[in-house]
């Protein structure tokens, strides 16, 4: 066991048992206080943070059970609490499990089942915390699952109708769209949402690396393996395994991952034992798995395996209709965080905000409005913080205009910016005309005729 992984308080009324169990835990890598009386026990749990509580069922003045109702009732879900007891009665333990014990040892048991018990604890009270910091992402990035752009609705849509079902799926997008958000969504709205969520950046690792990171691996089966490791495989058991950047993996651990889905059952790294697995898959990558496939750099088995389901995330360029969201979004929260109040955005700026096609996503425009806030003044938003390339925009459109040394008319002017304005609406809009006539708030045969008149139907 690792060292100090769980502070454990033990409330019994006999000095003998307190001192048994605090040097049977203590050996085995555990922080241990005890107490001999119930407000002695609640003055403790109050000054410190305790994961475990040992409660004997017996006290002198009052019943273990009624300390347990008070331990539930002030610290709620923070810490576990198991029953102990030198009388085994089924009716005391199913009295004690109602009113909120994990679990139930009795004295004259062997001491490892209590050390088992514990683990269980353990585990519980890890996935508990791990559960709630993802129903916390999934809140804080709401934002990114609405949008008024209809292709990303259908988006959507599908991942919250997939989430239902047992199939394995691919997102795929450019870097920074927010496809591990979206595979978290998923994964809370699935029947697994109590289960284990666990990440793999398949492109952070090297072949040997990710190999043990996946399936993990036996003492000595390599250099430095000096103990016993489960790998993330494992770890997602009844869960949901996401692997982040999956075309990334090399072509022979694609065969072992094939391997894996096909019988749900893994091998560690250096050895032959079999361990039943049961997890559901979710994949992303930025890149064309498809064309990877016709080019003999991922398996077309393991590609069918993966995208039973499979859906795109737009990139910014692509959802317009959405950043006045998400640049009102990011600007209250990293207000909130850094205690600003922005009172003033700066003349122009929301302007070139929108304008811009953010190459990095949602991640860029992230981390753009919060440098924009943090190098605010009394509230106030400068401009001249943002990035040169978010900048360029503006100066490109002035030099276009040749305003420095032209004198052009207010007509041709107008008719400069109306071109391209149209075009990049076209752009946006992947060139349906009848779709950017709607979004431009004109009929599709005046926008037809616009075309014509700036020549952009090759643009």
């Amino acid at each position: 066991m690792e060292s100090q992984k769980t502070n454990i308080l033990v409330i019994d009324d006999e000095k003998k048992y307190r001192e048994v169990y605090k040097t049977l835990l203590t050996e085995n890598g555990y922080f241990v206080n005890t107490a001999s009386e119930a407000e002695e026990a609640i003055g403790i749990l109050k000054n410190k943070r305790y994961n475990l509580v040992l409660l004997d069922l017996i006290l002198p003045e009052t019943n273990g059970i009624e300390v347990l109702k008070k331990i539930k009732d002030k610290f709620g879900d923070t810490l576990e609490v198991i029953m102990v007891t030198g009388y085994g009665s089924i009716d005391s333990a199913v009295k004690a499990m109602k009113s909120g014990a994990f679990g139930y040892f009795i004295k004259s048991s062997d001491p490892a089942s209590l050390l088992l018990e514990i683990e269980k604890a353990e585990k519980m009270n890890k996935l508990l915390k791990s559960n709630k910091a993802l129903k916390t992402q999934i809140k804080d990035n709401d934002y990114l699952l609405k949008s008024k752009n209809e292709k990303m609705e259908e988006v959507i849509d599908i991942a919250r109708r997939a989430a239902a079902s047992k199939a394995n799926i691919l997102i795929t997008g450019e870097s920074g769209v927010g496809k591990e958000v979206m595979a978290k969504f998923i994964h809370q709205q699935s029947l697994r949402e109590k289960t284990p969520f666990v990440t793999v950046n398949c492109a952070s690792f090297s072949e040997n690396i990710l190999e043990s990171e996946l399936f993990g691996h036996v003492k000595g089966a390599f250099t430095g393996a000096i103990e016993n490791r489960k790998g993330k495989i494992e770890e997602a058991d009844g869960g949901t395994l996401f692997l982040d950047e999956i075309g990334e993996i090399p072509l022979e651990l694609q065969v072992k991952l094939l391997r894996v889905l096909e019988e749900r059952e893994i091998s560690p790294v250096g050895s032959n034992k079999r361990i039943p697995i049961d997890f559901r898959l979710i994949s992303a990558s930025k890149r064309n798995i498809k064309k990877m496939v016709k080019n003999n750099k991922f398996r077309e088995d393991l590609f069918y395996r993966i995208n039973t389901i499979s859906f795109e995330i737009l990139p910014l360029r692509k959802r317009k209709e959405d950043l006045k969201d998400f640049i009102s979004y990011f600007f209250k929260k990293f207000s909130r965080e850094t205690n600003t109040k922005i009172r003033d955005l700066g003349e122009g700026l929301e302007n070139l905000l929108i304008d811009y096609d953010y190459p990095g996503n949602i991640r860029e425009l992230k981390n753009i409005i919060e440098r924009l806030v943090v190098l605010s003044t009394d509230g106030k938003i400068d401009k001249k913080f943002l990035p040169v390339e978010v900048k360029k925009n503006e100066r490109n459109f002035t030099q276009e205009l040749n305003l420095k040394n032209g004198n052009y008319s207010l007509k041709k002017a107008r008719k400069k910016f109306e071109a391209k304005f149209i075009k990049k609406s076209l752009e946006k809009n992947d060139n349906n005309i009848t779709q950017t006539a709607k979004k431009l708030k004109i009929s599709r045969r005046h926008l037809s005729n616009k075309i014509k008149e700036y020549n952009l139907k090759n643009n």
